[in-house]
């Protein structure tokens, strides 16, 4: 998430009433996950075992729960509550907007578009031409769609990232200040969501066809002509590449790589991420060969015992 206006390294710490280590002048241009940063943004992390990776990744802003050595060209935001600065950041740089109208006044509609009746369109939501929008859609703020998209009844785009932190006492929730991206010529099926994502955003390729009851995760990005049949989970922060074909009822976790043309069968469960142009299927997904040769072997466990107890 990029802030509207540059911030500076001082004007952060006395948003959130913190330490800081850097140049009061040092520029802070945005805040976001450690998986999308880019320079100029704020990311943050509040265990030592994590340390490491947030002071070397591409940010140069981390807000941290302990002062450590700055490395050069960075900043440090020292914090006793990291988690609930950033969520604090993001309801300062983008707070939630009450809806005034079913179709707010913000939102721009494209020339064709066809918006049937019940559907709900949020703040600064952009809809491309040619569309067709079907009753009971739900399309919360900021989401982004392109041209000629379909939408059947009761999707929902844009809901709250899954995302908690566990207490002894409670979990608590990760505001998510993300959006989510349909591109063009995209069909998702009826009872699809598609969270946002928690600083950037959720992303449906060009082409891309989804069938009912398709759960995306926040952060995550599908690439261009992927098709993706009914009941399929995705986690959060998950990349599937172009021309990916996924069969229904197949679970993925987060953070994986689902790699260029690769076919995953109906009721698989990917656990890690999978090279392209290859077939796969099982509980934990692996390519067809190897699984089939598995399957082979556990058959002639039977067998195997009963020769043993005969000797």
């Amino acid at each position: 998430m990029k802030f509207r206006q540059p911030q500076t390294l001082q004007d952060i710490a006395t948003i959130l009433d913190c330490d800081f280590v850097g140049n009061a002048d040092f520029p802070v241009l945005g805040m976001n996950e450690i998986h999308v940063v880019q320079p100029g943004d704020i990311v943050f992390v509040d265990h030592p075992k994590y340390y490491d990776k947030a002071l070397q990744s591409a940010a140069t802003i981390v807000l941290i729960n302990k002062k450590v050595d700055c490395p050069l060209g960075k900043a440090l935001l020292i914090s006793e509550e990291p988690f609930n600065d950033f969520n604090k950041l993001t309801n300062y740089f983008n707070p939630f907007s009450q809806a005034r109208a079913v179709i707010a006044e913000s939102a721009t509609i494209g020339k064709n578009t066809v918006i049937q009746p019940n559907v709900f369109i949020g703040n600064n939501v952009t809809i491309g031409s040619d569309c067709l929008i079907h009753s009971n859609v739900a399309i919360y703020d900021n989401t982004v769609i392109g041209n000629g998209v379909t939408i059947h009844a009761g999707t929902v785009l844009g809901g709250d990232a899954f995302y908690y932190k566990n207490r002894p006492e409670k979990f608590d929730k990760l505001i998510s200040g993300g959006n989510v991206i349909i591109q063009d010529n995209v069909d998702l099926g009826a009872l699809c969501t598609i969270d946002k994502g928690v600083t950037a955003s959720t992303t449906i390729g060009e082409g891309t066809k989804i069938d009912n009851q398709v759960h995306v995760g926040h952060d995550t990005v599908i690439g261009k002509r992927c098709l993706i049949a009914s009941q399929v989970g995705i986690a959060g922060c998950v990349l599937i590449e172009d021309f990916v074909t996924i069969w229904g009822q197949v679970g993925i976790t987060s953070g994986v790589t689902i790699g260029e043309k690769a076919v995953i069968s109906a009721q698989s469960g990917v656990s890690k991420s999978l090279a392209g142009h290859k077939s796969y299927f099982g509980t934990p997904a692996d390519e067809f060969r190897k699984k089939y040769k598995e399957l082979a072997s556990i058959r002639l466990i039977p067998d195997i015992i009963e020769k043993l107890d005969n000797l």
